[in-house]
């Protein structure tokens, strides 16, 4: 019998003693490195990845280049050395251009993959720390709550109403109740092993602490890996789409090529020169590198996005952000600060307000326009104390240094402790009130600790004179039940009742603002007295004033949410919160437009899903809803042709989350379970960084119609300009090797810095696009086209006067073709980058554009002017003067077109103004 397959019926000490571990203390750091030194990490077993020899030799498995080398081999033989040795330089280079963007894009993905590699919480030298979950080893002493995933199997040594997922595992869909009970020493399923817990499962509920037993391969999760690993194939439905796209351009070069090879020998010219002119032509026509240029311009995209604060987990999602149409958000945290601040305070009959947001203790109290000293306000400074005394948060101000380039330490004010608390804290300390200076007076004796029945707390505290005083904060109806006087001008008055219909009046005008009011009393206690009790204790009360808090909206949201609605893009917010604080920061936020909608989980409880659907469009505020309602909002959504991304946190959001076309987890405050689910990771939380990925993925998706309407240009030009001066029965304008030139110097480079070019200024200023829009809409097509014929006539044209200008000089002629050619496509680059002209942008704005561009030009300059590289290529030194004919030529497509495009736009303007 393998003890190992019997976890379940050890005792804590025997699994001590088998682990050789300490199940209060943990391993020490020593031994735990040891340990994975010795098992290795806790992984499971990926395929094979390719080497970067075998990427490098697969760039020359494509069929066209395996045609390319077979007629090298022919012109081997027919002694045409000097051909072949040129013709297998290029294929090498062009292999070696191939295997950088391969290798980046691979490089680029896996850094995001280890990005989101799960934590876990583990007990190392009796302190609990957060390591990455690979590192656990058997032995590790791991803490779990609601919404972790189970990192390796391992065996409960508590378990505080703790549920577990494992469905994954073990087909049971209803979470599995976990125990520490020790279990009979006999075979039993894994569905009844209650005390243990196995790696890839999730807990929904509860807490608890486990023993690590077996890590990676060895868990019951790795024997059964080739079930649970899936394949994340890297190719996107874009890239798909392209790689049809690429078959259908393959069977059309090929059949253009062969007319002008056919064509060619029908006027006269040597089949073998026109032979292997078509297959330089047709591996020049066809853009094989397509897919992994958007591979790469996918990568890089992917990075700029975490340099903006959102991980992409899951690259289909990069294209899909651009045709999102709904954001459905959470609140707090993401709408909001997620940092509770007070705003207002009432006391004495007059409301006093209070300056400053977020944690930071600075701020200051006025009435009106006039500033009140909180020390010199016998009440106020009292109200202060008090909420700093009932109170278990800690304020903490932090240091945290930023590594980069420049070391850069960031200080910032963090709580510790419930918000409420927190911005209690905060308050006091604008008045010099910390909690350190009150501990110096006051000692806790004793608290009765909130209870969402009894809706508050209170604590008793003693001073160094032994003088004992309770002190009480919570809703403001149950506190005020239980006072009989307040404090006016600093001593107890009776609580008259038109003094508490007074309190109950403010208590509603502060929360009409949205506010969370909370009111604070407090009792001097007799000598002696020990009160046992909360009943005994909270009675008499003094009541001091109320406090108005809220989580004030992030400043950056309202300008995101204003550029999303330019962009086409409807924001929705949905909180538990009630409808009335809501309806308050979605004003504030400018949300809810004039006649929008507000629902509650109650209407949405009581609508079919038919009237849910008929109004969802006009609903802009979820209020008092739960996760479970999001679910619903999605599909309603969905139904009516939205595209939509959906935030989340919790364990409950993710079946929403994962039903979004974008789901979008918390990075901060969301669980594995949410990440595991989301396309989308907010490494801050933050509402604003949806807008930059959203405009991330416009670009990211423009950037590629971009290489693609260049690069098919570019191949239909070189195609036409061969195809026409073959049918007009004209010599070859351009030799086979200078072919497979222009389509090295052009297409690599410049194609991939068009990938990263800086978003339009109207990116965010256009409607989403249809999810079904092909990636050649919008007249992309006809672009492609029409530059791709001008480019070849230019060229055909240049080729066509140099012939006639200087008979019996071909070389020449073909020279000169050759650098229209390549200077007709450099020059096309720089209109590619806009969709209405050239003239829209600056071309010198894409700095990686114009480096590229210089290279290309670099590249083609020694084999035009260096002697010993003239008889390779079939080029002659060409003047100044042929230059400016080239350059003249060569722009006529790009300049002509560009203001063609502007005379339509201006005269389109004039119709609209004559129109109105």
């Amino acid at each position: 019998m393998n003890g190992q397959h019997y976890w379940f019926s050890y005792s804590e000490e025997e699994l001590s003693r088998t682990l050789k571990t300490d199940v209060k203390q943990g391993l020490t750091e020593e031994e735990a490195q040891l340990r994975l030194r010795t098992i290795g990490p806790n992984v499971l077993a990926e395929k094979q990845k390719i080497s970067p020899l075998m990427m490098f030799l697969g760039q020359f498995k494509d069929f066209m280049v395996l045609v390319l080398l077979v007629a090298t081999l022919i012109s081997g033989f027919l002694g045409e050395y000097v051909d072949a040795i040129t013709i297998i330089a290029i294929v090498i280079i062009n292999g070696i251009l191939g295997f950088i963007q391969e290798y980046r894009a691979e490089r680029s993905l896996s850094a995001l993959k280890e990005l989101t590699a799960p934590m876990a919480y583990c007990v190392r030298d009796g302190q609990l720390v957060h390591i990455p979950a690979k590192q656990l080893v058997p032995g590790d002493i791991i803490y779990l709550e609601g919404g972790d995933r189970i990192p390796a199997d391992v065996r409960f040594l508590s378990a505080n109403g703790l549920h577990v997922e494992e469905s994954t595992l073990t087909g049971e869909s209803v979470p599995v109740m976990k125990k520490s009970t020790v279990l009979p020493h006999e075979a039993i399923p894994l569905g009844d092993q209650i005390n243990m817990g196995f790696m890839g499962t999730m807990v929904t509920a509860g807490t608890g602490y486990a023993v690590v037993l077996t890590t990676g391969m060895m868990t019951e999760m790795g024997k059964i890996a080739h079930l649970l690993q899936t394949t994340e194939t890297l190719q996107t439905p874009l890239q798909a789409k392209l790689e049809q796209l690429g078959k259908i351009l393959i069977a059309v070069a090929l059949t253009l090529t062969a007319l002008v090879v056919a064509a060619g020998i029908f006027h006269g010219q040597k089949a073998y020169e026109m032979f292997l002119a078509g297959v330089s032509l047709a591996v020049a026509a066809i853009p094989e590198g397509l897919p992994a240029i958007v591979t790469v311009a996918l990568a890089l995209g992917v990075q700029r996005m975490i340099r903006r604060r959102a991980i992409v987990r899951k690259l289909p999602s990069v294209e899909t952000l651009g045709s999102a149409s709904v954001i459905c958000s959470d609140k707090t945290g993401t709408l909001t600060q997620n940092k509770m601040t007070v705003t207002h305070v009432w006391l004495e009959n007059s409301i006093i307000g209070v300056t400053g947001t977020g944690y930071e203790p600075e701020g200051k109290f006025f009435t009106g326009n006039q500033q009140v000293r909180a020390q010199a306000h016998g009440t106020l400074y009292k109200l202060l104390q008090l909420g700093v005394l009932c109170n278990n948060a800690h304020l903490e101000h932090q240091q945290e240094e930023r590594k980069g380039l420049f070391r850069k330490t960031e200080e910032q004010w963090v709580v510790n402790g419930d918000p409420t608390e927190g911005a209690l804290l905060v308050a006091a300390g604008k008045a010099d009130i910390t909690r350190a200076k009150m501990e110096e007076t006051w000692t806790r004796v004793r608290e009765f600790p909130f209870d969402s029945t009894r809706k508050m707390m209170s604590v008793i505290v003693q001073d160094r004179y032994n003088k004992r005083m309770l002190v009480a904060k919570g809703a403001p109806d149950v506190l005020l039940s239980r006072c009989t006087h307040v404090l006016w001008k600093g001593h107890p008055t009776p609580l008259t009742p038109t003094m508490r219909r007074h309190i109950i009046s403010a208590n509603e005008t502060l929360a009409r603002q949205a506010l969370r009011v909370l009111a604070i009393a407090y009792r001097d206690l007799r000598a002696g007295e020990t009160p046992g009790n909360e009943q005994m204790a909270e009675r008499g009360l003094v009541l001091v004033g109320l406090v108005g808090m809220i989580d004030p909206p992030r400043p950056e949201a309202k300008a995101a949410i204003r550029r999303c609605r330019q962009a086409g893009i409807k924001t929705v917010m949905i909180t538990g919160d009630h409808q009335t604080t809501a309806e308050a920061i979605a004003d504030q936020l400018s949300i809810l437009p004039p006649g929008g909608l507000t629902l509650n989980g109650q209407d949405l409880y009581n609508m079919s899903d038919s009237e849910f659907e008929s109004i969802v469009d006009n609903v802009y505020v979820y209020a008092r809803v739960s996760p479970e309602h999001k679910l619903r909002i999605v599909k309603a959504l969905q139904k009516r042709g939205h595209v939509v991304a959906m935030t989340g946190d919790g364990v409950n959001d993710a079946p929403a989350i994962k039903a979004a076309d974008i789901g979008i987890a918390m990075g901060i405050t969301g669980t594995d379970v949410t990440k595991e689910a989301a396309s989308l990771v907010l490494a801050d939380d933050n509402f604003a960084t949806i807008e930059a990925a959203i405009e991330e993925g416009r670009t990211i998706y423009d950037n590629i119609r971009k290489f693609i309407r260049y690069l098919l240009a570019s191949n239909v030009g070189e195609i036409m300009v061969m195809f026409f001066a073959m049918l007009a029965g004209l010599p070859l304008p351009l030799v086979p090797i200078q072919i497979l030139w222009v389509n090295l110097v052009t297409d690599g480079l410049p194609a991939l810095a068009l990938g990263v070019d800086q978003p339009e200024e109207a990116t965010m200023k256009r409607p989403p696009r249809s999810r079904h829009e092909n990636v050649f809409a919008r007249g992309l097509a006809w672009k492609i086209v029409s530059r791709g014929l001008l480019i070849g006539l230019v060229t055909l044209t240049a080729f066509w006067i140099a012939y006639e200008a200087y008979p019996g000089e071909l070389t020449r002629a073909q020279t000169i073709a050759f650098a229209t050619l390549v200077m007709a496509q450099l020059i096309h680059v720089f209109d590619c980058r806009s969709e209405i002209s050239i003239f829209s942008r600056n071309p010198l704005q894409n700095k990686y554009l114009v480096l590229a561009v210089l290279s290309s030009v670099l590249l083609v300059l020694p084999v035009i002017y260096l002697p010993v590289l003239q008889p390779i290529f079939g080029t002659v030194a060409l003047t100044a003067y042929e230059w400016l004919f080239i350059v003249l030529l060569a722009g006529i497509p790009t300049f002509a077109t560009g203001c063609f495009s502007l005379l339509r736009i201006k005269s389109g303007k004039q119709g609209r103004v004559r129109e109105s």
